[in-house]
């Protein structure tokens, strides 16, 4: 069987996402599509690059140091597991951090983007499911961790970031909905906070779930396999 380029599978992903938001009474340009390419090279992001692909994810400092200079036009995502020691790394090449959820974590990030002469853009990962496999803050605990991060001139929160349980669309659902609750809950909390980006965006839904994601107010869908991934179907 002949393969589908990754150029083909990212034009068609993006002709489908603008139709869903159109169905869903949104405007396209609410939603920012962000291949993942953390388990592909250069080369797969350039050919992604090519169709049109501008906002890219890596989980891991290595993937960042690697492809965001080649691509310094693009946007670069941090979607993984926050190291401490390698905060330095991610501050230097990240536009924006999709997975803080500890105090300390904000502490270093601040810290860093203010010796790099930065603002850095995050989001507060919070674990809606509430599953023991999944890091992230409870929902309870988003709000003393928001009022935390305003104190630090170095980081600008953007809003919420989710993974819902794989292989169940309607906790998925569930998991979006109680994620665009909470920001709305948090932005109307923080009236003081008149920067449009803050509580702006919600990263929720991936290569199985990204429909459901728009669906509930997504402004970021973060689709890796379905981009760079030729079984994925």
């Amino acid at each position: 069987m002949r393969k589908v380029s990754i150029q083909t599978r990212y034009e068609r992903l993006a002709a489908e996402i603008e139709s869903v938001c159109r169905e869903a009474g949104r405007d396209p340009d609410e939603v920012v599509f962000v291949a993942v390419s953390k388990t592909v090279g250069p080369d797969e992001v350039a050919q992604a690059a090519a169709a049109g692909a501008c906002n890219f994810g890596e989980n891991r400092p290595e993937g960042l140091l690697e492809k965001q200079p080649l691509f310094s036009n693009a946007a670069w995502h941090f979607i993984g597991n926050i190291q401490s020691r390698r905060i330095g790394d991610i501050v230097a090449h990240a536009d924006i951090v999709h997975s803080l959820y500890q105090q300390r974590h904000a502490d270093k990030i601040d810290a860093a983007a203010r010796a790099a002469g930065k603002v850095q853009d995050v989001l507060l990962e919070v674990n809606v499911s509430g599953e023991a496999s999944k890091s992230g803050l409870a929902p309870d605990a988003v709000e003393p961790m928001l009022a935390h991060c305003l104190a630090l001139p170095g980081l600008r929160v953007r809003g919420l970031m989710t993974m819902a349980p794989q292989g169940d669309l309607q906790r998925a659902k569930a998991s979006f909905g109680g994620l665009r609750e909470l920001r709305d809950r948090l932005k109307s909390a923080h009236p003081e906070c008149d920067d449009p980006a803050f509580m702006h965006d919600l990263s929720m839904g991936m290569s199985e779930d990204w429909r459901e994601g728009i669906a509930a107010g997504a402004t970021i869908v973060r689709i890796g396999r379905a981009v760079f991934d030729d079984a994925f179907e």
